[in-house]
């Protein structure tokens, strides 16, 4: 469903804690200590009685809906999609073990692939709105990323899907934590982040189609042995417990790359950012670059980097010559606030850099040489939790399930086109490609493709255009 919202106005009703809305990561290993969000998004045993986080909130509505259907749908989304074009939705009583699916069976190495349930719009010829939807069975889906004709997605499973024209394509293993972030080079290289803190790396198969195995991981074990007999490598992140400085403690948050630079940034709960160099995977700087967990990274326009934590901070990062190398120094702060920085996305072409927050606002600076405020876009009532950036757009998914879709006009100002909706969880992540439909590349008419994750356990695929009409100034 598509609708006009009206985002002039400000909403009055009590909003959330940042707990109430972040979900937590379940798969997460109990043992694991919790540093930044994580004491926020994942109590401790002792407090399991009181946590009501976004999650565990959404898992019992769920069971709730389940119980007054009569168990109508075995993956208890209700969108219209799912229960009109599902191939396998005459057996509605009992889940099967094994999903009969032909995708699975041609496409997917797992014969017990979860992903059963893959539905299409038929009608998916209109400029705005749902092209198709793709149900896992259980867990929920945390990470998307795309190239070409290819859609990557992450989920607690610990496992990478991979999915080409909405059927089930391929997939590879990881002994790894819950999948927090894909990203992918041009050289059909694949990095993803885990909870664990660990980040693989993974290459598609030249020679078979649909093939992907682990090249290795970061740090790497050349550097990491290398690193570890030296005192002077390691750092104390709490008392008697010191860890490499090349190493994420915790759980990796984010992944970007500036691929002209040759470099990775990756974000991690233990509040440090990490530089890598794509050709040899060496760690070349690790920052202790904020005072709570990093929620989101990304690389923006004339060699700045920008950071976004639970502190509430968002910060500007330059890379600069520091004698026979270079090295990224602090350069601006263009947030300190109380709520936390949840998601960022930039425009490299307007020089434009958008911030999202806990409290459901998107923050935007804008300029060439010297970045300054150009305003606040609200359409959320509940936390941002992701941002996409594609073309004169800009793509907002958050804990109210809703997806919003604004455009930046010539004059700097933005314009709500419209709100998608047909998630039934809130919105995890985003990403989007162009549509190389015909005629759809002319003046003013360029289309995107855009693919959305979320809590309901569901990846909903959108078309939207540039050129719609402003319904909202």
């Amino acid at each position: 469903m598509v609708i006009a919202t009206e985002t002039t106005s400000s909403s009055h009703h009590r909003r959330l804690t940042f707990a109430s809305f972040l979900n937590s990561d379940p798969a997460a290993d109990e043992e694991e200590q919790s540093h930044g969000v994580d004491d926020i998004i994942n109590p401790s045993s002792s407090n399991k009685n009181i946590n009501k986080d976004v999650h565990h909130n959404y898992r019992q509505s769920q069971s709730n809906a389940s119980t007054t259907s009569g168990e109508s749908s075995p993956n208890q989304v209700l969108s219209p999609w799912n229960q009109t074009y599902s191939p396998y939705y005459t057996d509605t009583t009992n889940t099967p073990s094994m999903s009969p699916s032909p995708w699975n069976q041609t496409y997917s190495p797992y014969y017990k692939s979860p992903w059963i349930y893959q539905t299409r719009n038929i009608d998916d010829d209109t400029d705005n709105g749902l092209i198709g939807t793709i149900v896992r069975q259980d867990g929920h889906v945390y990470s998307l990323a795309a190239s070409g004709d290819l859609l990557f997605t992450g989920s607690d499973s610990k496992n990478i899907r991979v999915w080409k024209d909405l059927k089930d394509h391929t997939g590879f293993k990881s002994t790894s934590g819950l999948v927090k972030a894909i990203v992918i080079t041009g050289d059909n290289r694949i990095f993803t982040g885990h909870q664990d803190g660990k980040i693989r790396v993974w290459r598609g198969s030249k020679r078979r189609t649909g093939g992907y195995s682990r090249i290795g991981s970061l740090p790497t074990l050349k550097e990491f042995l290398t690193k570890s007999v030296n005192p002077k490598n390691y750092v104390e992140v709490r008392r008697r417990k010191n860890v490499l400085k090349i190493r994420h403690y915790d759980a990796v948050s984010c992944l970007s790359l500036n691929e002209e630079l040759g470099l990775l940034y990756s974000g991690s709960w233990d509040k440090t950012l990490k530089v890598w160099r794509l050709s040899d995977s060496k760690c070349l700087e690790s920052i202790q670059a904020h005072d709570d967990a990093i929620n989101t990274v990304a690389a923006g326009f004339d060699d700045l980097l920008f950071t976004g934590s639970a502190d509430g901070t968002l910060k500007v990062w330059k890379r600069e010559l520091q004698g026979k190398g270079t090295k990224h120094f602090l350069v601006n702060v263009l947030m300190k606030q109380e709520n936390a920085v949840t998601a960022l996305a930039v425009n490299i072409t307007a020089a434009v850099v958008y911030c999202g927050s806990s409290d459901g606002t998107v923050n935007f600076w804008e300029g060439q040489k010297y970045l300054s405020h150009g305003g606040t876009l609200r359409g959320h009532r509940l936390a941002v939790l992701c941002l996409a950036a594609a073309g004169s757009l800009v793509l907002s998914g958050g804990a109210d399930k809703n997806i919003c879709v604004w455009r930046r006009n010539g004059d700097g100002s933005h314009s709500c086109l419209s709100v998608l909706m047909d998630h039934v969880g809130p919105v995890k992540c985003l990403t989007a490609v162009e549509d190389d439909g015909e005629g759809h590349r002319e003046k003013g008419d360029q289309k995107w493709i855009v693919y959305s994750g979320s809590l309901d356990k569901s990846v909903k695929v959108w078309r939207v255009t540039e050129s719609a009409s402003t319904v909202i100034g």
